[in-house]
């Protein structure tokens, strides 16, 4: 006898599922402070294969509901970036077709790793999928911008050049695939303090051309080695543990590259293999228990 098939209800039917992968500033100059007490930067942003999870149920009633190991940093539903993003979009698109959320939180929060902003990234691409949009809409840009910086450069998580203030993306540009170790001290800064610890000139500029990117492993490693972040200075003076950090991943054998993401405290410690990045996970895990440290790729860009 065969067996019968589960029935689906349309609600069930409609859901909707996106990955909010985690953020990662290889790169980061500030310019110089702006007028309006905003700085222009010059980051190269590429993406981790770690991600939060965003589900959409549309035609169910509009609404958040946030749940995994990090839930509890996520802070009041009703000011999640989820929120944010779809109500810009709402003011938008008339008629837009909205739905329940469900956040699976993973990412730590104010780590540096841009989780809010993928997040909202995400809720955006999945209210485009939703309503027939495509993610080059316009309005779908001006409410990513409205959200947050980080989130434009989000919306199609590839490897580019942000300036600006996150404003002005490049065309996405390649880069090898890389072995990370990232490791959070479970200590999170927020950004608006890092920039008020930080020295900035006074200048409204946006900075000149982006230089092309090697795209061999080695070469690649030497052009980011080059560049540093201009944030990592006045976070360590707010946190100094990221220090700790810094120094523990580059104690560990075939580390070639050691430096804080974005804002902080989350460092990255580049490996040559997947097995030497799995092997400095481990060891600085038996060190640190309490600190958050995983492995993941970095450069694997998503169409």
């Amino acid at each position: 006898m065969a067996a019968r098939r589960a029935s689906v209800t349309p609600l069930a039917a409609a859901a909707l599922i996106e990955p909010a992968f985690a953020k990662i500033n290889l790169t980061l100059r500030v310019i110089g402070r702006r007028a309006d007490g905003y700085h222009n930067l010059e980051s190269l942003v590429c993406f981790a294969t770690l991600s939060d999870r965003v589900e959409l149920r549309v035609g169910a009633p509009f609404e958040l509901r946030v749940s995994g190991p990090t839930a509890e940093q996520a802070g009041a539903t009703g000011e999640n970036l989820v929120l944010v993003a779809a109500n810009a979009l709402q003011r938008k698109v008339k008629k837009l077709k909205v739905g329940r959320f469900s956040l699976v939180k993973r990412l730590p929060v104010g780590a540096g790793l841009g989780g809010g902003s993928a997040d909202a990234a995400a809720a955006l691409r999945l209210l485009a999928k939703a309503n027939g949009l495509k993610v080059a809409d316009p309005r779908l840009l001006a409410a990513a911008r409205e959200t947050g910086s980080d989130v434009p450069v989000c919306l199609e998580p590839r490897t580019r050049w942000m300036r600006g203030t996150g404003d002005v993306l490049s065309a996405p540009v390649e880069m090898p695939r890389l072995f990370a170790v990232l490791a959070y001290p479970a200590l999170a800064l927020a950004t608006r303090d890092v920039f008020r610890e930080l020295a900035a000139p006074k200048n409204a500029a946006r900075g000149g051309r982006s230089p092309a990117l090697p795209t061999t492993g080695m070469e690649f490693v030497a052009f980011v080695t080059e560049r540093g972040n201009d944030l990592e200075a006045p976070a360590m003076r707010l946190a100094p543990i990221i220090a700790d950090v810094l120094a523990i991943l580059r104690e560990q054998p075939a580390c070639v590259l050691a430096r804080m993401s974005g804002s902080g405290s989350t460092c990255f410690g580049i490996f040559p293999t997947r097995n030497a990045a799995l092997a400095a996970a481990r060891a600085v895990n038996e060190v640190h228990s309490m600190w958050w440290v995983r492995t993941t790729e970095l450069g694997v860009d998503r169409e």
